[in-house]
């Protein structure tokens, strides 16, 4: 991240969950409110994932933004679908790749770049349970050894 990004939330099961493979950035289409929510820190992309519809547009789905306080009667449903902005080329490659069983879109990470919303988007492939059981030995492979480094 470089100095004038600033990250709003990170999805802490992507890497569990899924190897990605490849990451892409691209803008959402937000409400006035929902942007005022979201610099309050109240978001939340755990659950959600994005998918390209059936006229060639990617949405992202289940990104929880709570109401803004303020906001009365121009607050929109916390879980509605959000359009994401894409090139035409980048929209044809995510169809490509999702097209093929096992791989998933998958947001990463929310941030502010130059006063805008980013979503890094990415490409994963499930990871099996065998898969999720050796990233954790690991890791805890690797906290013991920082752990004798330390003591020495």
């Amino acid at each position: 991240m470089n100095k004038e990004e600033k990250l709003v939330s990170k999805n802490p099961t992507a890497h569990h969950n899924y190897e990605i493979l490849e990451k892409i950035e691209c803008g959402i289409v937000l409400s006035g409110t929902e942007i005022k929510s979201i610099r309050n820190g109240k978001v939340n992309i755990k659950d959600s994932y994005a998918s390209v519809d059936k006229n060639g547009e990617v949405y992202i789905y289940q990104m929880h933004i709570s109401p803004y306080e303020n906001g009365n009667i121009y607050n929109k449903d916390p879980l509605r679908p959000r359009k994401l902005l894409l090139n035409r080329s980048e929209i044809n490659k995510l169809v490509g790749v999702t097209s093929q069983k096992g791989y998933s879109l998958i947001p990463v990470s929310l941030y502010f770049k130059n006063n805008r919303l980013k979503v890094e988007l990415g490409i994963g492939k499930g990871k099996k349970l065998f898969d999720k059981r050796e990233d954790i030995k690991k890791k805890e492979a690797d906290m013991k050894i920082k752990r004798a480094m330390a003591q020495d």
